[in-house]
């Protein structure tokens, strides 16, 4: 037998805190931008469920949100400092560690009526009542949390074992390329990167042509120019004969 529970223990501190044990995060150095989106993820995953989103959870979602905006704001003191006052996270630190207080106490008490169950006294000579199990192993108290984190690594495998990738044979090749590069060059002269591939309509034509101009580049026979920094565009024209002529006979050597 086992117990779930759904809305008087759970709460967005427990999700948090759900959180910082699975991937073993400090609590006093919490990374912001990472539980916020692990946060917000989970909360899709209730509603995908059908599960009714409590209002303290979209709270806590604003909060983080709101504490991730303040801590991108440079401020003067140092990030190896410890947590202070005046650290976005600092309130919702202390109430972590406040929640995190009570629900260890609340594990001690379970145990502790436990043990209380198991004592007879003089005058109690009957034993309590208890459910007995089943059959097998008595399995832990299971979370809203852990349903939901077997439920997402469900979806995930899923996801992997359908995934399929279609290959497309390409249908350009560098030689092609840079045929294409010489005409347009010797048609219109010196041209833009980008004015070569406004008639390209397909990604790996434009990535083939610019694995063209890099073999070009290599061989000698283009010249390259950036003429603007912002946004960085580079113009591609033709090498002058007396270049091309020059880099083949080689540097020669004064008498």
């Amino acid at each position: 037998m086992y117990r779930v529970q759904l809305k008087n223990f759970e709460g967005p501190l427990d999700l948090l805190l759900f959180f910082i044990k699975r991937d073993e995060l400090n609590i006093y150095d919490i990374p912001i931008s990472h539980i916020t989106g692990e946060f917000l993820e989970y909360i899709r995953l209730m509603e995908e469920l059908d599960l009714d989103v409590a209002s303290e959870f979209i709270y806590m979602a604003s909060m983080l949100m709101a504490i991730k905006a303040r801590m991108m704001i440079p401020s003067d003191g140092d990030d190896n400092d410890p947590l202070d006052e005046d650290d976005p996270r600092y309130e919702l630190v202390q109430k972590l560690l406040q929640y995190k207080r009570y629900k260890e106490m609340a594990e001690k008490l379970v145990i502790i009526d436990e043990d209380v169950q198991k004592k007879y006294y003089r005058g109690y000579p009957t034993a309590d009542e208890v459910d007995k199990q089943a059959s097998g192993e008595a399995l832990k108290d299971v979370t809203l949390f852990d349903l939901i984190a077997a439920f997402r690594k469900v979806l995930a495998d899923i996801n992997r074992q359908h995934a399929y990738h279609t290959v497309e044979k390409v249908a350009f090749s560098v030689e092609e390329q840079t045929e294409f590069i010489l005409t347009t060059l010797h048609r219109r002269g010196r041209s833009s990167f980008i004015q070569l591939c406004i008639e390209l309509k397909s990604r790996a034509a434009i990535v083939v042509t610019f694995l063209a101009v890099l073999e070009m580049l290599k061989e000698q026979q283009i010249n390259l120019f950036i003429e603007n920094e912002d946004p960085i565009q580079f113009y591609i024209d033709l090498k002058p004969v007396d270049e091309i002529i020059g880099t083949e006979k080689g540097p020669t050597r004064s008498s």
